[in-house]
């Protein structure tokens, strides 16, 4: 990499990174000061493997040392400790926990659970994936022992229910019983009938403590873990979500003892629902040692400054699984399974959204092992409680479908059937062209097309790092593999018939989870916007978008390392969340409404300690709510249906609810079972124009500008569907193109880390951050 600024332009704490590790590729957005036209600053793309292990040992780190060498003019050798003075900040998504899930290669961890409780985690639920599977087969559980804890609570009743009184009890301010119900009557004063001491848990029921955990047991059992060499523990207790003592005393003596790494469920997730809650637990305890182990090899990069992992100058931040970035100290295994999707989630939703059109988007993520889907409607859709390889965990995560077909998945033909995936080439060996040794894959697909041009595409691979894509060992597999085909068919498909198969395949596949988040939900798909990125979302973009009837396609200039820009564009989020297990009541409504209001002072009271004024503090409140009698719960966001500013969660449960599910069980009474409060601190008040106002004053201008074939940087011979070979499609670059500029296709836009196909019929046009296109 040419370095292009001398040391001394460079001030301190000026350079901005952001870095994205995804499954394949390493992608890396810097931003710095200009040199030359102070108040400005310039970008800085850097894309390298995720692996490469014969080069360097850590994907991120490489590119950080590439950046401040690039932008400081400072030869860094590889391996050095690189310093951080010039470092504004570093902000990191990780798919290291996801891929540890993924393959079972997670951190050997203990499970200390309610005696009688031994085998809850591995019944589950009892859900069945595949009701008519004759030979079931079902992940192993993640602990690797169980340790029974001789401790019980129960529930005795709400604090109040406005059906049957006979459930209620009453406290003082200490949490102390003053009524309770006996028999027929109220008694007065006392406790309930029953032994054990009554107190009232955090959601406001009635806990009876029935057994004490007899601690002196509990550290003989976890002296015996720690010799047998476990060092992380999930402590999953019946109704701590409500009473959470017996875990924290647990956690402590466990802590002592010298476990480094503690999940206790009731700090994690304060929810009912034992079985997820304790999954989630396991999940943590299995994740996070692994995640710190990677991080502190990160860390260990670097000068003293970020070793220790205070990380406080320059700031090191990290993607949730739900869009906000979080600093190390509560980041964890569990809030990183969606860590790399998700700052794509935000690069799209961010730079494609129009606040006054309110087109709905959907975000296609084409990445070098999967295609991760989501959809933005004005906000981000969260779940809270998803599967990911068999493992169901309770945690807020945005909702994002991803399927087994990307850049590296392999190819093969099996019982008369084209198959894409979900097998995955990955980043080592990689595909065949990676010049590796790997299997066929899309990549080798498109490559053979032409939809990849190796005299553009980055001179990365061999063992100099500075060779293309070989394309013959492509077309060597390919011919063996068209042989097999024909062979077993009538007729004589062409290499190039056979080789788009595979595309259409993996375009088939790619839209399933579209059709899923759509018109599985009664969304209409053709109403939709396609923001396509990802480092082969290019090459699919029009295709996929033709088979779902979608129009217009947004393709971000940065929409290959999408992720790693997103994470620059990402807001900062605090939450607190509490269980209740309220009825939703009119007596009920001012207590609630009273504690989101203390809730929502210490969110932005944390959000004011991290540097954000309360006017870029945007704070969303919430309701976990239900039906009585039913275990769905939905958590609301209020809607203010009179306009006068009151909060109206009824109303919008009520919507909400009969959206999902179709119907509304009017004779039921409302449960709260959780109240949450997100505070979100806004890293840019405004991003500029839209693309669709841009594109909207380029027509009304007439600054359309057509670009002919005769301005192409050159010509190259390209498969496209129905119409075959096309041996002189021109080919753009990107760089060279001008805001206003109008492609038609068939065409190839192209620029260092993407590469675009426009499909027959196809027009795009250049605004000041996308490729906008519309098909006919």
């Amino acid at each position: 990499m040419t370095p292009n600024a001398p040391v001394k332009t460079i001030p301190d704490r000026s350079i901005r990174i952001c870095a994205d590790r995804g499954g394949t590729f390493c992608d890396v957005h810097a931003s710095y000061p200009d040199p030359e036209n102070p108040g400005e600053r310039k970008d800085l793309v850097v894309k390298l493997l995720s692996q490469d292990t014969a080069n360097y040992q850590d994907a991120p780190t490489e590119g950080i040392r590439r950046v401040l060498e690039a932008v400081t003019g400072e030869s860094i050798p590889r391996g050095s400790i690189l310093k951080t003075d010039k470092i504004d900040y570093i902000r990191l998504s990780t798919t290291v926990a996801t891929n540890a899930l993924l393959e079972r290669k997670g951190h050997k961890h203990a499970l200390l659970i309610t005696k009688g409780f031994k085998d809850l985690l591995l019944i589950g639920n009892q859900s069945r994936p595949k009701i008519f599977d004759l030979n079931i087969r079902r992940p192993s559980p993640l602990y690797s022992k169980v340790v029974e804890v001789d401790e019980r609570v129960t529930l005795v009743g709400y604090t109040s229910d406005p059906q049957a009184e006979e459930h209620a009890i009453q406290f003082d301010e200490d949490g102390k019983v003053v009524r309770g119900y006996r028999g027929k009557g109220w008694d007065g004063v006392g406790v309930a009938e029953g032994p054990g001491e009554v107190v009232q848990g955090i959601s406001g029921e009635a806990v009876r403590i029935l057994k004490k955990p007899d601690l002196e047991a509990v550290e003989r059992d976890l002296k015996q873990l720690y010799e047998e060499g476990y060092r992380s523990l999930a402590i999953v207790l019946v109704h701590s979500y409500t009473y959470p003592r017996h875990e924290t005393l647990i956690g402590s003596l466990a802590r002592s003892i010298g476990f480094t790494h503690v999940s206790e469920s009731a700090q994690l997730l304060p929810m009912i629902k034992m079985v997820p809650r304790g999954v989630s637990s396991t999940a943590d305890a299995y994740l996070t040692p692994i995640l710190r182990e990677y991080l502190d090899g990160f860390f260990s990069g670097f000068d003293e400054k970020l070793k220790d992992g205070k990380i406080r100058s320059p700031r090191v931040e990290f993607m949730g699984s739900d869009g906000g970035l979080v600093d190390l100290d509560i980041f964890s295994g569990l809030k990183s399974i969606l860590s790399g999707p998700a700052g794509g989630v935000v690069g799209y939703a961010l730079t494609s959204w129009d606040e006054k059109k309110k087109r709905p988007i959907i975000g296609l993520d084409v990445g070098g092992t999967s295609t991760d889907v989501s959809r933005f409607d004005g906000r981000y859709e969260v779940v809270y409680e998803t599967t990911t390889a068999g493992v169901t965990i309770q945690s807020p995560q945005l909702d994002i479908n991803t399927v087994a077909a990307g850049g590296g998945s392999c190819l093969s033909f099996r019982n008369g059937l084209f198959l894409a995936g979900p097998e995955s080439a990955a980043a080592h060996p990689g595909p065949a062209c990676y010049r590796k040794g790997g299997p066929l894959a899309v990549t080798d697909a498109n490559l053979m097309l032409g939809r990849l041009i190796p005299d553009y595409f980055p001179k990365i691979f061999g063992k100099s790092e500075k060779e293309p894509l070989d394309i013959d060992a492509s077309r060597v597999l390919f011919e063996k593999i068209s042989e097999e085909i024909n062979a077993s068919h009538e007729g004589t498909l062409s290499l190039d018939e056979i080789v788009y198969g595979f595309i259409k395949v993996a375009n088939e596949t790619m839209c399933r989870p579209i059709r899923a988040l759509t018109e599985a939900r009664g969304h209409a798909t053709s109403k939709h916007v396609l923001a396509s990125f990802g480092g082969a979302g290019g090459q699919h973009a029009c295709e996929i978008a033709s088979l779902l009837g979608i129009k217009t396609i947004l393709i971000h200039r940065y929409s290959s390392i999408l992720s790693a820009y997103g994470l620059a564009l990402a807001d900062r989020a605090y939450e607190l969340q509490e269980p209740s297990s309220t009825f939703y009541t009119p007596q009920n409504r001012a207590g609630l409404l009273a504690r989101l209001d203390k809730m929502t002072n210490e969110v932005q009271a944390e959000l004011r300690r991290q540097g954000f004024e309360d006017k870029r503090v945007h704070i969303e409140r919430m309701l976990n709510m239900r039906f009585d009698g039913t275990d769905t719960a939905l958590m609301v966001l209020p809607s203010d249906k009179d306009g006068d500013g009151k909060e109206d969660f009824e109303a919008a449960f009520n919507r909400v609810y009969k959206s999902e599910f179709g119907f509304l069980l009017d004779t039921k009474n409302i449960i709260v079972d959780d109240i949450k409060v997100r505070g979100i601190g806004k890293t840019f008040d405004s991003l500029g124009e839209s693309v669709y106002t841009e594109i909207a004053e380029l027509h009304s201008t007439n600054k359309i500008n057509r670009i002919t074939p005769t301005q192409a940087d050159s010509h190259y011979s390209v498969y496209f569907d129905k119409i075959g070979r096309v041996d002189d499609t021109p080919v753009y670059l990107l760089d060279q193109l001008s805001m206003g500029d109008e492609v038609l296709g068939p065409a190839v836009v192209i620029d260092d880390t993407q590469t675009i196909v426009l499909v027959p019929g196809s027009r795009a046009v250049l605004t000041r951050k996308h490729l906008y296109i519309t098909l006919e």
